[in-house]
């Protein structure tokens, strides 16, 4: 029988040192990305722990809707600030935060207008519904968030949490296009009637612009190209500060003291994502410092192979390796001599059913039992079969993943690769996500 799952491993990969850049003094910003559900915000909040027990003041800002973070560290609720996590063992700090998208569109409208223009802004319905949920304006955000974080230098290390995109494009791609609409040739458009001012204005709206209001009317409704002019007009001296701060953020990131790790998971859907990403990076020439692989499945007893754990489930079910004595199923005779054999067992049957003893522990029967050598209907053949049938299929699963991740290796087998055991259980507080620094730093 041909055994799949003993395959040999490609080229390995380097190993990514996590902790040698967590120490690195020049490492100011890490950014974790990837595709949504493979584990970011774990990662982003376990290395923010690894790095404050290793004497860093750190900050993580996280975009995660689901709140995870506040919980894996003991905080109540995040928010627009940054609020200190207790419990952090070393020397550094570490404090948290979950961006508000709208409270930080606020900030910037606040902070570049006066108050009573800044009012005019916040309270006109347009602006409220873009701040609130226009394609791309998390993104946006997140960046002048970063922005402003890395501005106050309060912080040794921020470690960021990227958002949930569909697209591995969306985060790199979504302060540009913000930034070219909010500064755009349509903004400059319905901006000319307020730069006239006056009766000018409305009459040259009226007349060189009757036609293309018109349609914009119809396509946008006549209250809602109100507000917008109305935005636009109050805008006026904010809107070339968006495209600036834009460009900006772009080379905070691709900055020497920025390193991207790129989160996936084992599976094929989510490390060709993460391909796709190695790839933009490369061409946007951003600091890529390697690949985080998580929930990487193993086995401690993976010299057993899933053909062989068949074969003796298979042998077991059938009575085929042993043959037991009348009323005693599943159990062997201790004053007996050897039992009888069916046939002599091949070396592949004696090293499953060696691995299977050595694994599973069969208990005498208690006094309760209805059969003897029967617990619950079941017999230890049964439970020993079951179990080598469960070994069979997690070895199945290791090797699809080798695969994957061999694949991802033969088109770049220049990442660093740093692999994450799975784990049984959700991360939910602060010793786990130390549980998953370390195995960042060892796998």
């Amino acid at each position: 029988m041909t055994e799949s799952t003993a395959a040999p491993a490609m080229d390995t990969p380097p190993r990514l040192a996590v902790d040698a850049l967590l120490d690195d003094p020049g490492t100011r910003i890490i950014v974790c990305c990837g595709a949504g559900g493979v584990g970011k915000t774990t990662t982003a909040a376990a290395l923010g722990v690894r790095a404050a027990e290793r004497g860093r003041k750190v900050v993580v800002l996280t975009i995660d809707p689901a709140r995870r973070l506040a919980q894996s560290l003991g905080i109540d609720s995040l928010d627009n600030t940054p609020r200190q996590v207790a419990g952090v063992a070393g020397g550094g700090e570490l404090h948290a935060m979950m961006l508000d998208m709208k409270r930080t569109f606020d900030e910037i409208v606040e902070a570049h207008a006066d108050a009573e223009r800044a009012r005019a802004i916040l309270d006109n319905p347009f602006y409220q519904s873009l701040s609130a949920g226009f394609a791309g304006t998390q993104e946006y955000m997140a960046m002048e968030k970063l922005g402003q974080l890395r501005a106050r230098d309060d912080w040794d290390l921020i470690v960021v949490d990227t958002p949930p995109s569909r697209s591995a494009l969306d985060f790199l791609d979504a302060p540009t296009r913000l930034g070219s609409f909010l500064d755009g040739k349509f903004i400059r458009v319905l901006m000319a009637p307020a730069k006239v001012g006056g009766r000018a204005g409305m009459k040259f709206l009226n007349v060189g612009m009757s036609m293309m209001t018109g349609t914009l009317s119809k396509l946008m409704g006549a209250s809602l190209l109100k507000d917008v002019q109305t935005f636009v007009a109050a805008m006026d001296t904010m809107f070339g500060g968006f495209r600036t701060r834009a460009d900006a953020t772009y080379r905070l990131l691709q900055a020497p003291g920025t390193a991207f790790l790129v989160v996936a998971a084992p599976e094929a859907d989510a490390l060709r994502e993460a391909a796709y990403f190695v790839e933009r990076l490369a061409a946007d020439r951003m600091p890529l410092a390697g690949l985080v692989l998580n929930r990487v499945h193993g086995s401690g007893a993976d010299q057993l192979s899933a053909e062989r754990a068949l074969a003796a489930a298979e042998n077991l079910e059938e009575g085929g390796i042993v043959d037991q004595e009348s009323g005693k199923a599943g159990l062997r005779d201790s004053d007996a001599a050897t039992p009888p054999l069916a046939e002599e067992p091949t070396r592949a049957d004696e090293n499953a059913t060696v691995t299977a003893t050595a694994t599973v522990t069969v208990t005498e029967p208690d006094e309760g039992a209805t059969d003897e050598g029967v617990t619950d209907g079941i017999t230890a053949d049964e439970i020993t079969a079951g179990l080598l049938r469960l070994h069979a299929e997690r070895m199945q699963v290791i090797a699809r993943e080798q695969r994957n991740r061999d694949r991802f290796t033969s088109l770049h087998p220049e990442v660093a690769v740093a692999e994450v055991a799975a784990l049984p259980g959700d991360v939910h507080d602060l010793a786990g996500l130390r549980a998953i620094g370390v195995r960042l730093a060892t796998g």
